[in-house]
C-alpha cells in the first residue's frame, strides 16, 4: 500500500497538476483578470442565481476592469436583467477568450448605478446599437461586478507556444502541457 502511494505521488500526472496550479494575489490577480476578461469578445452574464429557478443567461461585454477588478457592463435601465439584480444580486461570469486557453469564472455579486460621469467614461460609438440616444440615453444604467471568487484557466507562454506544444506531444507522445490555472484573489 506505502508502494502504491509513493508512486502515484512520483507519477508525471501528479507533478504536471502541481506545476499548473497558480493562484495570483493583488495586482497580478487583478492583471490577469483584466488580461482574459478584455482579451473575451463577450462572456455570459449569469443571475438569477439564488433564486432557486433556472438561471438567466445573455452574452454581454465588458467594458472596463478597473484597479479594484471589478467588472463594468451598460444595460438598460428597464431590463430583466437590472429586475433580477435588484431581487438578487449574485452574478456569475463566464469569459473565453481563446479557443483553447484564455478561460475566465467570476463569481460576484453586482451593483446597478446610474453614474453618468462613468457612462461617459465607458461610452464608445458601438454602444449606440443598444443605445439610441447616445451616451445621454436616460435608459442606460451601469452594471458593477465586484467579484468575489474569480477562476481562471490559461496558457503560461501563451496560444502560439501552447500550439506547438500541443503538437510536439502528439508527434512525441510526451505529455507538454502548456496550461495554467487557480485562484485569482483580488
Amino acid at each position: 500500500m506505502e508502494n502504491s502511494k509513493a508512486s502515484r505521488d512520483s507519477s508525471n500526472n501528479t507533478q504536471a497538476t502541481k506545476d499548473h496550479i497558480k493562484t495570483l494575489e493583488g495586482e497580478e490577480a487583478v492583471e490577469k483578470l483584466k488580461d482574459l476578461a478584455k482579451g473575451a469578445e463577450n462572456c455570459f452574464f449569469c443571475t438569477n442565481i439564488k433564486t432557486g429557478l433556472p438561471l438567466s443567461v445573455r452574452p454581454m461585454s465588458v467594458l472596463d476592469v478597473d484597479d479594484a477588478g471589478n467588472l463594468w457592463f451598460m444595460s438598460q435601465a428597464d431590463s430583466e436583467k437590472n429586475k433580477e439584480i435588484a431581487t438578487d444580486p449574485f452574478t456569475h461570469l463566464f469569459f473565453q477568450s481563446h479557443k483553447n486557453s484564455g478561460f475566465l469564472n467570476v463569481y460576484g455579486i453586482s451593483e446597478i448605478l446610474d453614474d453618468r460621469k462613468k457612462i461617459a467614461e465607458l461610452w464608445n460609438p458601438l454602444l449606440k446599437v443598444w443605445f439610441q440616444d447616445g451616451k445621454d440615453d436616460e435608459k442606460i444604467s451601469l452594471i458593477k461586478v465586484a467579484p468575489t471568487h474569480v477562476y481562471y484557466w490559461d496558457t503560461k507562454h501563451g496560444e502560439a507556444i501552447a500550439f506547438i506544444k500541443m503538437a510536439a506531444s502528439i508527434i512525441t507522445g510526451k505529455t507538454m502541457d502548456d496550461s495554467v490555472e487557480g485562484k485569482l484573489e483580488i
